[in-house]
């Protein structure tokens, strides 16, 4: 029997019913009994796992989802792990890995680390970086862990590859994306549908288990979707990437238009 804690937020309970039954279905034919515990002081879900194929089925959960360290010792120097957006300090983002013993370690990137692996070095305030990108509360992250200590105050991070990758990805497509916090998949899908938006998506891509990023069409704009959704998901909270944006900012516009002509 294990006891994990996944990277993976609930915003109200509610949402644990669906955990519990997106986990039946995940390990339907494994010879494995999962049961929710609840979930830890900043909503990742806790779960233990038992049964003789427990250690297959933490090996898929650590896949699809992601397990927290829990135990800084369980932390691995220059690892990828994947957090969540706890806070924006005016010169640091504060991100929940879910490191909870021997207290709680949030992972903090420095705004001048920021500035460097998304704006090019530019000397653009935290709050700008995040509006350009769509970082807002609760967001999903992969990070690298750098250094740290249990004398430390925090770990020490920066963006990962696999984050700065996905980024590049989204940029490169010139669509935009509204992302959506706080709601089950199906409920914005029905949100598109039923306010007619789907004839303007491409796609839903899952950032977490109540995490989503709607892909617009080339020539909608992902800032029109939110007064019109919104009312369907007046719970969830959105902010927008928009490649057209921060090509723009960072001087590149003009190259990628000339390329497309």
């Amino acid at each position: 029997m294990s006891t994990v804690t996944l990277s993976a937020k609930v915003y109200n309970n509610s949402q644990l019913a669906l955990v519990d039954k997106l986990l039946k279905s995940m390990f339907k034919g494994l010879k494995v009994e999962t049961e929710i515990n609840g979930t830890s002081e900043s909503g990742q879900v806790q779960i233990t796992v038992s049964g003789e194929d427990e250690k297959a089925a933490l090996r898929y959960l650590d896949a699809q989802i992601g397990l927290c360290p829990v135990l800084l010792e369980n932390l691995e120097r220059v690892s990828t792990v994947k957090g969540h957006i706890k806070a924006f300090k005016e010169k640091e983002l504060h991100v929940d890995i879910g490191i909870l013993s021997p207290r709680i370690f949030d992972a903090v990137i420095p705004l001048q680390r920021l500035q460097a692996q998304l704006v090019d070095g530019r000397r653009m305030e935290l709050g700008k970086i995040a509006q350009l990108f769509g970082l807002l509360q609760n967001l999903p992250l992969w990070v690298k862990a750098l250094s740290f200590s249990e004398e430390d105050p925090y770990v020490e991070a920066m963006l990962s590859e696999r984050q700065l990758n996905l980024y590049k990805s989204w940029v490169e497509s010139l669509l935009d994306r509204l992302v959506v916090l706080g709601a089950p998949f199906n409920d914005v899908t029905r949100a598109l549908k039923w306010t007619k938006c789907n004839r303007d998506v491409v796609e839903i891509e899952s950032l977490g288990l109540f995490e989503h990023a709607i892909v617009c069409k080339l020539d909608t704009k992902a800032r029109g979707l939110i007064p019109k959704i919104g009312k369907k998901l007046r719970r969830a909270d959105m902010s927008v990437f928009d490649p057209t944006e921060i090509l723009r900012l960072l001087g590149y516009y003009r190259e990628v238009q000339i390329e497309l002509s």
